[in-house]
């Protein structure tokens, strides 16, 4: 291998980004991670190219990350980035082996994501105020949210079009442009329909967009500007967990599970490329029939 080390990872980077459509966060954590090996590797071998077995430096990397107390997971992320990076390099030809190919990652137990129950759902999304513009928009967005598990940056990003509350689904492209089709509930279809007739016409005369969510100088909501909105709600509602915009999502499949779902489904309207990521939820729902079981059951 001729060319530096900066100049691979920066072809790495612009690899992932095209086949994977990574968001701009997670390819910059990729290359926080293998600029930190770089470093190493060029501070330890004096070289500034990827040459010879680096198995050794690998090993020594991780030695020095594990005497500064980082975690299980965040180890297992930077193996994983790096294993990515060597097996990159050897399709291109710049390395005669992967060094890390036989290197196994920390084993993981997956941390249950944190859900809130049907009361608090409720309790949430009944503090917009539905005299008032805004409160409308608001109230919509929490019932769309909990009624599809749409991430976030799906929801903000929906357009007029994206919706059709006649036939009760909607279409939205989830991470790497994948699009899928999601059914929209009763609740939300409402919502949306107090909406759609009223508020957003107002909203959208201050500036014309496309965007279904719009916010009050009538420009598409942003990340954090819903952020803003769902951390007051959760405030007046006196919810004491953790609420992000990710918890509904993760409200909706447990409860979908709950409720009898299959997998698949929820896989399918989760836009989950793997199903073992969907499978996490499954814990979730059995714990929830425990606590059933040991409260309501005669000898429980």
């Amino acid at each position: 291998m001729n060319d530096s080390i900066d100049i691979w990872i920066d072809r790495f980077i612009d690899h992932i980004a095209i086949e994977k459509g990574l968001s701009p966060n997670t390819l910059e954590a990729y290359r926080n991670d293998l600029q930190s090996y770089a470093t190493h590797v060029t501070k330890s071998s004096k070289s500034k190219t990827f040459r010879g077995d680096q198995k050794e430096a690998v090993l020594d990397f991780f030695k020095k990350l594990q005497n500064q107390g980082l975690s299980k997971r965040t180890l297992a992320r930077i193996l994983s980035t790096l294993k990515g990076f060597y097996k990159f390099l050897l399709k291109e030809n710049q390395i005669p082996e992967n060094p890390l190919q036989r290197i196994r990652a920390p084993k993981i137990i997956p941390k249950l994501p944190i859900v809130i129950n049907r009361q608090e759902i409720e309790d949430l999304i009944s503090q917009p105020n539905r005299n008032d513009s805004l409160g409308i928009r608001d109230w919509a967005m929490l019932e769309l949210l909990y009624a599809t598990g749409l991430r976030v940056s799906e929801l903000i990003n929906l357009s007029i079009n994206d919706v059709n509350l006649e036939a009760g689904y909607l279409r939205t492209k989830g991470k790497g442009g994948r699009e899928r089709i999601v059914p929209i509930g009763g609740a939300a279809i409402r919502a949306l329909q107090t909406y759609l007739t009223g508020p957003r016409k107002d909203l959208a005369l201050r500036c014309r967009s496309a965007n279904l969510f719009l916010g009050r100088s009538g420009r598409k909501i942003t990340r954090q500007g819903f952020w803003k909105i769902l951390r007051k709600y959760v405030e007046a509602a006196k919810i004491t967990k953790r609420v992000t915009p990710h918890t509904f999502r993760h409200s909706f499949a447990t409860h979908l599970l709950e409720g009898g779902a299959d997998l698949r489904s929820v896989q399918s309207m989760l836009g989950h490329a793997d199903i073992s990521t969907t499978q996490i939820y499954t814990q979730i729902s059995r714990d929830h029939l425990k606590q059933l079981h040991q409260k309501l059951h005669p000898r429980g």
